[in-house]
């Protein structure tokens, strides 16, 4: 969690619909019963404080080390240092700006992800939107589909975007690729209104719409 961003200034902690950014996912990674502990990877604890967050039998607060900070830094990188100095048996991985990421989901990856263990079928997860489009190349070439025979598009074989919401590992399986995405990585598709990562001024805007939604649906 950094204290500045680049295109939404200040929006780890800008208030959204009511809370600061980060509060919405932490609400929802607590009310998670199997998750130990949430380990906060940051070069803004004084910021965190200010807004009442402090160190506390779940919350563990943890100072980004001057060489991992910056905006080109390789979460990986990030990454790493936690794994070492955390010890778990399951890492999950998520970030401040993905607040619709609901509990029912959070529980539902680890269950699929603890099963692919299990069965010996995945060692990791990460979470995807599912598309059924018609993609182009830049001169106009068709990708995934023939102009000449437009089926429908929910016929079109399926593609998958990492949406950067949720990635759960083991210290083994970040091992044999020094990546959050292990070698055998189960794809959990997620719901595109609850897979909002905020980036630009538009996904903030998007966020706010689909919070006063569940606001008024609650």
């Amino acid at each position: 969690m950094k204290a500045t961003s680049q295109r939404v200034k200040a929006k780890n902690f800008r208030p959204l619909h009511g809370k600061p950014l980060f509060a919405w996912i932490l609400d929802s990674l607590l009310a998670v019963e199997e998750i130990d502990e949430v380990v906060i990877n940051t070069d803004a604890r004084h910021i965190l404080a200010e807004n009442g967050l402090v160190d506390s039998d779940r919350v563990r607060i943890r100072d980004r080390k001057p060489e991992l900070c910056g905006d080109t830094v390789s979460m990986n990188l990030i990454l790493a240092d936690d794994i070492a100095a955390v010890e778990a048996g399951t890492y999950l991985m998520t970030h401040a700006t993905n607040p619709m990421l609901s509990t029912a989901t959070i529980r539902a990856a680890l269950d699929q992800y603890k099963n692919g263990v299990a069965a010996g079928t995945a060692d990791s997860l990460f979470t995807v939107n599912k598309i059924q489009t018609r993609f182009y190349r830049a001169d106009g070439s068709p990708v995934n589909h023939d102009p000449d025979n437009l089926i429908q598009t929910q016929d079109l074989e399926p593609w998958f975007e990492e949406n950067s919401n949720l990635y759960i590992f083991s210290r083994d399986s970040f091992a044999s690729t020094n990546a959050r995405i292990g070698r055998k990585p189960l794809l959990y598709a997620m719901d595109k209104m609850e897979a909002i990562d905020i980036d630009t001024p538009e996904d903030w805007a998007l966020a706010e719409a689909v919070a006063s939604l569940r606001a008024h649906t609650a």
